[in-house]
């Protein structure tokens, strides 16, 4: 048995790794043909009891350490939780972690920050300070010295030293002649000392998502943005959704210590990564500011998820956290701080408080709707008086889960799909290349990339163009008269699959699982517009990787959002993170967040009736009821075919069993 990073499959016994991982189609890297020369393919074996998995991974599954292991640990160095995929051969049952590092087609992490305007008012400044030196006739302490200074220099009176600072200014301050640059926290605390001038003070910004982590680090003198880093979320391995990892914590005694753990060994190691890329220094780290989904937020602090996973949801708390770096693990400056934005309920977290800071709807005319699409779909919806929020759960069919053959965005993933309404050919355009596949040249595109699967975007638009195309119809049947226009269309069982690329099909499961999540969202959508008392919106704003990189036409024409001017979509880009690293550089915009999160009014899906009365009629495309006539004026939508009145029952207890 090998289980690398969640794919499953029987393998010889005396395998190695690496062969195992070509058998299984899993990515891992390799150069020197697996002589343990180049070190690409190292992985990571992890022990323990997997239920989801069915398996227990131990020491003695794999063999033992090689001699060329050694030999290549001497040369280039090898972590100690680390082995050659090529020289790991497997005994028995294994889980086997791959990092991204030694993965061929590594993950795109589209994280990226739009901060706007923003006016830099960080928590901790820099001040140099000239100490008086001591003498018989001013007996004072070095602290005392230096807060006179602070008070006459730069006017700053009712600031204490503390008492871990204490050492290092009296080192310090005589270093360099009495002279010294210390960090002055919230205008009250020095919690710093550095001998001399001392120009950077640091801070890091952490968007802990369910799938990917995305950090910024800045300098918090100048707002300016130093780094910016990504990588896949480790707890991946106990379960691709968040319900699963709370799952693996009921049914594992140590199992919410293994997910902190992960996370923040993950958190730690982003750190290193920032600092590397911008040739700086971890002790010059002050601040961390941190947003996540409520189970994240949970694990990352070190709290007990597992009262999420049911009603009535509790949170530890919904307000914002201050506390050490030390006690999240993270090796920055021992002084250093983390700031934790305030979870708005338990399953609206910190991440939305984010998002709503970065692009403040509360201050936008009109009814402004702000959606955040990811594994929970995270929902906000204002009309300048009133803020409603609320949690859809959509599953993880926009990140490509769920999908047959859907993946994460990664190169060589389907992201743009056209279909001719009259031949039914399509047309892809790939990760990795702005070549379409009917342009010169893509053969090569493909065949260095490899076209692998399709990603959330390219199952949005490959839907939405089959609908139009009437490929399918709006109950998202794939209709078998279409196989006598093309032989693209194909049975597949009692249904029928659109091959869209070779050895990729979309089949009725895929647009099945996309109507499930599209309905979810837009039922959460229309409740927090039922409470507000409105029939439409005036803009839309699409946060997260999956929200920037969608088409806002196919995603109205699925029905994912509600009718609106399209000149009125727009992407918000990774909002939480932007909110995270706004939150680090200012002061006034922490206060602000925590005051706009206690008056927002919280809406939970799962107890209200009308719900599933949304939802229902929100699985045909675009809608079962909604007119969509902003949409109609730039999209020719299919009439619905008739149907009878005992077809659509069927279909509507279908629809009813799925969401159950």
């Amino acid at each position: 048995m090998f289980t690398p990073s969640g794919r499953r499959g029987k393998v010889p016994v005396g395998s190695s790794v690496l062969n195992a991982a070509r058998m299984l189609g899993v990515d891992l890297d390799s150069v020197c043909g697996g002589r343990g020369i180049c070190g690409r393919c190292q992985v990571t074996p992890t022990m323990g009891d997997f239920p989801k998995h069915g398996i227990v991974s131990s020491a003695e599954n794999v063999s033992g350490f090689t001699d060329v292991e050694e030999r290549y640990r001497d040369r280039k160095g090898l972590a100690d939780d680390r082995r050659l995929g090529c020289m790991a051969l497997l005994e028995a049952d294994l889980v086997v972690d791959v990092p991204a590092e030694s993965q061929v087609h590594r993950q795109v992490v589209r994280k990226d920050v739009n901060l706007g305007s923003v006016d830099v008012d960080p928590v901790v400044r820099l001040h140099l300070v000239e100490i008086d030196p001591p003498s018989l006739d001013d007996p004072a302490g070095d602290a005392e010295r230096l807060l006179r200074a602070l008070a006459t220099q730069w006017n700053l009176t009712n600031v204490e030293v503390d008492r871990d600072v204490l050492a290092d200014l009296q080192r310090d301050a005589r270093a360099e002649g009495w002279s010294v640059t210390v960090a002055v926290r919230d205008d009250s605390m020095v919690c710093a000392v550095w001998p001399g001038y001392h120009e950077q003070v640091l801070g890091v910004a952490i968007d802990v998502g369910s799938t990917t982590v995305a950090g910024h680090l800045a300098d918090l003198r100048s707002g300016a943005v130093l780094a910016s880093a990504g990588r896949m979320n480790p707890q991946i391995r106990f379960g691709e959704d968040l319900m699963s990892r709370v799952s693996y914590v009921m049914m594992n005694p140590s199992g919410a210590e293994e997910l902190t753990t992960v996370i923040r060994r993950a958190l730690d190691e982003l750190i290193g990564e920032l600092v590397h890329a911008a040739a700086a220094e971890r002790r010059d780290i002050l601040e961390v500011t941190l947003v996540g989904n409520p189970i994240m937020h949970h694990l990352f602090l070190g709290w007990d998820p597992r009262p999420l996973g049911e009603a009535p949801f509790a949170l530890v708390t919904d307000r914002a956290l201050s506390l050490p770096t030390s006690d999240l693990d993270l090796d920055v400056h021992p002084a250093g701080r983390a700031y934790v934005l305030p979870c708005i309920a338990g399953h609206v977290g910190a991440d939305t408080a984010g998002a709503i800071l970065a692009d403040r709807p509360h201050l936008r005319p009109g009814v402004q709707l702000l959606v955040d699409v990811g594994t929970n779909a995270e929902i906000v919806l204002g009309d300048g008086d009133r803020l409603l929020a609320a949690s859809s759960p959509t599953g993880p069919a926009f990140e490509g889960a769920q999908i047959s053959s859907g993946q994460r965005a990664a190169p060589g993933a389907i992201e743009r799909v056209r279909i001719d309404p009259v031949t039914l050919e399509p047309r892809i355009r790939v990760i990795g290349s702005e070549a379409w596949s009917d342009d010169p040249g893509f053969e090569s595109v493909a065949a260095d990339l490899g076209v692998n699967g399709i990603c959330g975007s390219g199952i949005i638009e490959a839907v939405a163009e089959l609908f139009l195309a009437g490929v399918i119809d709006r109950d998202g049947v794939v209709a078998g008269a279409a196989a006598d226009r093309t032989n693209r269309v194909v049975a597949d069982g009692r249904t029928f699959s659109y091959r869209l690329w070779d050895g990729i099909h979309i089949t009725q499961n895929d647009i099945r699982a996309i109507q499930l999540a599209k309905a979810a969202l837009y039922a959460g959508v229309r409740l927090l517009m039922d409470h507000l008392g409105v029939d439409e919106v005036d803009g839309i704003r699409l946060a997260g990787a999956f929200g920037s990189h969608i088409d806002v036409k196919y995603a109205m024409t699925l029905g994912l959002i509600p009718d609106c001017d399209l000149g009125e979509v727009s992407s918000a880009g990774n909002a939480a993170g932007s909110g995270a690293l706004i939150a680090l550089l200012s002061g006034a915009s922490r206060r602000e967040v925590e005051e706009v999160v206690r008056k927002i009014e919280k809406i939970e899906t799962a107890t209200e009736p009308r719900f599933q009365e949304h939802f229902v009629e929100a699985m045909a495309i675009p809608h079962r009821s909604a007119p969509y006539a902003r949409l109609r004026t730039i999209v020719d939508i299919p009439e619905p075919s008739t149907t009878t009145t005992s077809q659509r029952r069927r279909r509507t207890r279908r629809t009813n069993q799925e969401a159950e």
